[in-house]
Order: structure tokens, then C-alpha cells, then sequence
């Protein structure tokens, strides 16, 4: 099974972002949005990291209990059952991501996600969160191994 790190990063909320993914120090990417929530640059890191193993099983390790928590206690079902509403009745945040992240997730092949406590020694999760962090200063893109 691949294993793949994720992190977003945001300077301000909303303001410029960036989001990042890695398998292992060699394979990775980041990129940037000018005007975003972190919300949306953990999401949009996931989105990513799918798009680049099309293949076989793949486990998610993310500090984003956002993201993380939607899969295990599977918020999705009843997002879905309300017609995209949530708990409360108000429309679900970031939408448009959620769809595309479900269609890649929850697809024919096996994806599990883990949670990883940011900023705690996890060399990986350090890792990308230097990316996504670049990424939301310098506004631009970077990748390896691809």
C-alpha cells in the first residue's frame, strides 16, 4: 500500500494558499491558490496526491482532522442523505472539493486515511507542511519524482 503525506497551508483565512503531498522524500508536489482557505488547501492536497497514484491501494496521512474525520465517521453519508447539508442544515463547506475527493476516494480501489498530530516529529508530515507552507509564500509550484 502507497502512503502518502498531505498538508495545506493558508496565510490569513482566507487568503494565499498552498497545498502539498509526498511519497517518501523523492516523490512530491505542491502548488498555490491566491486567495483560499486551509480548509480548502488540505482538500485540494488529498485531490492531488489521489490524482498522482491512479492506482492500487493508497493510505492518506494527514493532520487535518477535517479531512481525516469526514472518512472515519463517514460525514458524507448524511452530507449526501440532506442533499449536501450538514448537521445543522447549512450548506457543506467546500462542496465542490468534497465531490471530487468522495468520486476519488471512495472509487473501486482501497484508500484509508490516518491522522498524524502536526507538528510532533513525524518527519514526513514536517515535510510537507514546509511545502505547503512555500508554497502559500512564494506562490508557485514544485515537484519531484515525477
Amino acid at each position: 500500500m502507497k502512503r502518502i503525506h498531505t498538508d495545506g497551508a493558508c496565510r490569513g483565512n482566507p487568503g494565499p494558499g498552498g497545498w502539498a503531498w509526498a511519497e517518501g522524500l523523492e516523490r512530491f508536489a505542491s502548488g498555490a491558490e491566491a486567495h483560499t482557505t486551509n480548509q480548502r488547501m488540505e482538500l485540494r492536497a488529498v485531490i492531488e496526491a489521489l490524482l498522482a497514484a491512479p492506482e492500487g491501494p493508497v493510505e492518506i496521512v494527514s493532520d487535518s482532522s477535517y479531512v481525516v474525520k469526514c472518512f472515519h465517521d463517514r460525514w458524507y453519508v448524511g452530507w449526501r442523505r440532506r442533499a449536501w447539508r450538514n448537521a445543522s442544515g447549512q450548506a457543506v463547506a467546500n462542496r465542490d472539493l468534497w465531490e471530487r475527493l468522495l468520486e476519488l476516494a471512495l472509487g473501486e480501489r482501497e484508500v484509508q486515511f490516518r491522522w498524524v498530530k502536526g507538528h510532533s516529529g513525524d518527519a514526513l508530515n514536517d515535510f510537507v507542511d514546509s511545502l505547503a507552507t512555500r508554497a502559500a509564500d512564494t506562490q508557485s509550484a514544485s515537484q519531484s519524482g515525477l
